[in-house]
């Protein structure tokens, strides 16, 4: 149960900060800082998790990168899918905390939508934005299971790492789709922002479903295929 847990507190930091950080700041093209802080926000939530979970569960904090691990080779069959409600339940308590911090507090969601993901940037073609969240998340995932392979020990620099291969594919990503490559990070917020009368991310919500799952899940079967000998 400690390992469920910790999942579930580092997704919902994980939202908090990042989703939180896009709704105060925005991520207008215009306005690169918005995008640079967003992506910082997202990549050094994890590198904090990293350090203080990691040893608990691994800080996967995400299901695609729970199903890359898993395919891997790195984690049992009976954890999966605990670990990816306990993602997802972490998801939906980052989301209510921002709810009630935006609220109470009166602060303008610059995103217009609890920093949910959409395909604006896309032109609203699923099928493009379906692209873009396999190929971040395929390069997220394969860094992961290289960083922290057994075989080649990176020690104390692996959560370092995987922080800065996330700041990486969100600066691309997040004017793209906003960035998911976590369904945990993509759902509440999707449900949220329906909620608030934006509906635009609920109808794309399975584009961040699916990409990142199928990310996770290639990253995985080509990363075993170069660590053979």
């Amino acid at each position: 149960m400690k390992k469920y847990l910790a999942e579930f507190i580092g997704t919902s930091i994980l939202v908090f900060m990042g989703c939180g950080t896009a709704m105060l700041v925005g991520c207008d093209a215009s306005a690169g800082s918005g995008y640079l802080l967003t992506a910082l926000a997202f990549g050094l939530s994890i590198v904090a998790m990293a350090y203080s979970i990691g040893n608990v569960s691994g800080c996967h904090i995400n299901p695609a990168v729970t199903l890359g691990v898993y395919l891997a080779g790195g984690m049992e069959k009976k954890d999966v899918i605990p670990y990816m409600i306990a993602q997802v339940l972490g998801g939906f308590l980052g989301t209510v905390l921002l709810a009630a911090v935006f609220g109470l507090g009166g602060v303008e969601d610059k995103t217009g939508g609890f920093g949910a993901n959409a395909l604006a940037g896309v032109n609203g073609n699923a099928f493009a934005g379906l692209i873009v969240e396999i190929i971040l998340t395929f390069i997220f995932v394969i860094a992961i299971l290289g960083v922290t392979s057994k075989k080649f020990n990176h020690g104390n620099a692996a959560g370092l790492v995987i922080g800065l291969t996330l700041t990486f594919v969100h600066i691309l990503g997040i004017g793209l789709t906003g960035t998911s490559v976590n369904p945990a990070r993509s759902i509440a917020p999707a449900v949220f922002a329906a909620a608030a009368g934006n509906a635009a991310p609920l109808a794309a919500l399975w584009v961040f479903i699916v990409g990142p799952l199928c990310g996770g899940a290639l990253a995985a079967v080509v990363y075993n295929g170069l660590e053979k000998e």
